[in-house]
Formats: structure tokens, C-alpha cells, sequence
């Protein structure tokens, strides 16, 4: 897929995506390595707190002010500062110790965390305190993320990279499974300030891992040194590559537009079926079980095409457009797995063949690019979609935010075949591949 003479030489030449079978055996090769399992056990911890801290901090902002957009703010505030440091924290992630910024932007992370909870658990917590640890939160984010991304292969290699991506983003959504449905008992029961608690606890885990890992076993990525035009450099090589290009402009939309399942829970439990925060939670975890699913599919996933990106944002699209119209509750319910299916398998492909494009040496830069769409994206769409969701309604929401980005692949993969002499077969008698791009007929 990707050729060497697509880039220019040197120091940034492309790694290729390669899609070699993998066996039952190999699907979590990626916890053979001492330093990625300790990492991968801490993140079972920590993504379990985050998500108990995203369903707290969510539902604390409607408790406190009964208002939907400003759920979307909450959001927004967590993702926007990724829009302004997202390339500078890519360069940071390219010229410093990836390891040594991870410890200080999850430290970062504890100290915010204990805090607001001693605020909730005190009674003394104000609306504008939360959306200020929200900012601070999404700072830090924006500082950890490129980081994050690219010390997996200083953990594990280019060979087990993109199982490791899948594992990872199966804890992710493995804490999304547990975390919600705990946090909305709790919030029920004890109220959000503990969820809140529980996260700085777990951050704490996550921190501590990173802190006692064995380094002679990590392979340290070379560090580029001080230059003028390094951003430009990696916009440049970033738009140069299909590989990469293709997967950023397709993140684009799902993310402004399908990312921001927070504000449609939300909305969804408070004003279409009045569940409250025990639905909150039960819907945030249908999705994060479905999403576990693709993530044990995407880690036996032999190849990454752009075809397959283009057709898991097509049905991910559609999933959610019909969460929107289902037109019972079991139905609902059942589109919120489905969901979760197509999300992760479309998250995970776009970040491993990015990743797989892409020169160790320029990999932070180019995953800050990576970051930035998805991370502002959900800043733009969090604000919109509470818009959305607060004049139109939720059904409305939720068709808005899978008919875009649905209408927006389909565009994408048209433009594709024609360019390539290439035509897309959708057909549904096909239950396995229904998407299909093939060569024109003569």
C-alpha cells in the first residue's frame, strides 16, 4: 500500500503497511513484552477511573446547571487544547523522552483529579470549577497524547505495533464496559465526587507503572534536534501520503461529528427516555461492549486498506443514524453495540495505518496531526452536537452525527475508486464484505 518513493528520502521514509495473517495464537502478542504488559495492566486501571470520571464529570455538569450544551462545553474544554498545542506537543514528543512525558502529564492528571473530588465529596464544587479542571485536563491531554501513541512502539516494536494498538484499544473500551455502569450506580448511590476520586487513584497506578519500568528494555526512538520548520516538515510529509492523508480527512468528520457520544447519552437518558444516570451508564457501556468486540476482531485483523476505513465509517454512519430513528427501545439499545463495533474498527485502522506510514523519526509530529483531528474534532463536535441536541432534540442528534460522516465516506470512497480506475459494489447480500472496491469493468 504504501511505497517507498511516495516520500522523500532520508530520515523520514515511509515504514510499509504490511498485512501478514495472523493466528489465533498471536492475538495478544503484544503481552509477550515485560514493559507493554505492565503498561497494559495499569491501563486497565486507568481507563476504568477515566471513564467513571468522563460519566461523573458529564452528569455533574447537568446536574448542577440542567443544561446539555454545556455538557458539550465540558467536552469541548477537555479536547480543545488540543487544537492549540497539538503541533508543539508533537514536536515535544519527537525531541524529548517519551517515557519522561508521560510521567509528567499523567502526574498532572492525579493532582486535577484529587482535587475536583474533594471539591464534589465537600459540597463546595461550582459549575465554573469543573469546566476549569475540564481545560486543565484537556491540556494535559493535548501534551500526553502524541506521546502516548508513539512510546508503544518504543514498547513493543514495529512488528507487534498494530496488535498492541487493537489491545489497547480494547482496555480503552474495556474501561468504557466497566467504568460507566459503576460510575452510574455510584453516582445513584454515593454521588459523583467518589467516581471522580477513583480516577486520581487509578491515574496514580497508571504513573507508577510508567516509573518502574524495566528501560533497557524499551527502544528509544532517535531524537530530532532543535530545527527551524520541523512542523512544517511533518505537514509536508503527512499530506504527501495517501496512507496517511486519507485516514486524517476521514477522522475529520467521524470525529466532529460521531465522536461525541457523551452529549447523545446524555441527551438520550435526560430528555428521549428519561432514564437518568443508571441509562447514562448503561447506554456509555452497550457502546464500550460492542467496541471490546472490534477490538479483539481489529487485533486478528490481517491487512489495513483505505477501502476498509472507508466502509467502517460508512456503517458506523448508518449505526448511528438508525440509533436515532430506532423505533422501539430494544432496538436502541441494540444499535448502541453495533456502534461500538464500527467505531472501534474504523478508530483502530485509521491509527495503525497512520502509525504504520510513518517514520519513527517524525512519528510524534505526525500522530500530534493524527490527535489534533481527533481530539478537535470532539472539541468542535461537542459544542455543535449539544446545539443539535438541545434545540432539535436527541433523535436529531444522533441522525446529524451518523448521516455526515456516512455521506462524507461514501464522497471519499467514490473519489478513490475513479482515481484508480477502480468501482464501489455495495451490496448487501454480501453480509461479510458488503463494501466492496474493485476494478472497473471494461
Amino acid at each position: 500500500m504504501t511505497a517507498p518513493g511516495d516520500a522523500p528520502p532520508g530520515a523520514t521514509e515511509p515504514i510499509p503497511v504490511v498485512g501478514d495473517p495472523i493466528r489465533l495464537r498471536d492475538t495478544f502478542a503484544a503481552l509477550r513484552v515485560f514493559n507493554y504488559r505492565l503498561y497494559f495492566i495499569a491501563q486497565v486501571f486507568a481507563n476504568t477511573g477515566g471513564w467513571m470520571q468522563r460519566v461523573a464529570i458529564d452528569w455533574l455538569v447537568l446536574e448542577l446547571t440542567g443544561d446539555v450544551a454545556l455538557v458539550g462545553l465540558t467536552v469541548s474544554l477537555q479536547f480543545a487544547p488540543s487544537l492549540l498545542f497539538g503541533a508543539w506537543a508533537g514536536v515535544v514528543s519527537d525531541r524529548f523522552p517519551r517515557r519522561r512525558v508521560l510521567i509528567v502529564t499523567q502526574s498532572v492528571g492525579v493532582v486535577v483529579n484529587a482535587v475536583l473530588a474533594t471539591l464534589v465529596l465537600t459540597g463546595t464544587v461550582q459549575t465554573w470549577q469543573v469546566l476549569v479542571a475540564a481545560g486543565v485536563l484537556g491540556t494535559s491531554i493535548a501534551i500526553d497524547a502524541p506521546s502516548r501513541a508513539a512510546f508503544i512502539t518504543e514498547m513493543v516494536g514495529p512488528g507487534r505495533l498494530r496488535n498492541a494498538i487493537s489491545l489497547n484499544a480494547g482496555v480503552f473500551h474495556l474501561g468504557g464496559l466497566v467504568g460507566p455502569a459503576v460510575s452510574g450506580a455510584m453516582i445513584v448511590v454515593i454521588g459523583s465526587g467518589w467516581s471522580i476520586a477513583v480516577n486520581a487513584c487509578t491515574a496514580a497506578v497508571a504513573v507508577s507503572a510508567l516509573l518502574v519500568m524495566r528501560r533497557g528494555e524499551l527502544r528509544p526512538a532517535p531524537r530530532a534536534v532543535r530545527a527551524r520548520g520541523q512542523i512544517r516538515e511533518a505537514i509536508r510529509y503527512a499530506a504527501s501520503k495517501p496512507t496517511i492523508r486519507w485516514p486524517i480527512v476521514l477522522l475529520a468528520f467521524v470525529s466532529v461529528f460521531g465522536m461525541n457520544l457523551p452529549v447523545l447519552l446524555a441527551a438520550a437518558a435526560d430528555d428521549r427516555y428519561a432514564t437518568g444516570a443508571a441509562g447514562y451508564g448503561l447506554y456509555s457501556s452497550l457502546a464500550a461492549l460492542g467496541a471490546f468486540a472490534g477490538a479483539l476482531a481489529s487485533a486478528r485483523r490481517r491487512t489495513v486498506r483505505l477501502r476498509g476505513l472507508v466502509a467502517a465509517a460508512v456503517v458506523y454512519g448508518l449505526v448511528t443514524a438508525f440509533a436515532g430513528l430506532a423505533p422501539w427501545y430494544g432496538a436502541f439499545l441494540a444499535a448502541l453495540v453495533g456502534l461500538g463495533v464500527a467505531r472501534l474498527l474504523f478508530a483502530t485502522g485509521a491509527e495503525a495505518m497512520t502509525q504504520l506510514s510513518t517514520n519513527l523519526a517524525i512519528r510524534g509530529r505526525v500522530m500530534s496531526f493524527y490527535l489534533m483531528v481527533l481530539l478537535g474534532g470532539q472539541a468542535v463536535g461537542g459544542v455543535l452536537i449539544g446545539w443539535i441536541c438541545e434545540r432539535f432534540g436527541p433523535q436529531t442528534g444522533f441522525v446529524v452525527a451518523g448521516a455526515v460522516p456516512a455521506i462524507a465516506a461514501l464522497v471519499i470512497g467514490f473519489g478513490l475508486a475513479r482515481s484508480r480506475d477502480l468501482r464501489v459494489v455495495f451490496d448487501l447480500r454480501r453480509w461479510r464484505s458488503p463494501l466492496r472496491i474493485e476494478p472497473r469493468r471494461r
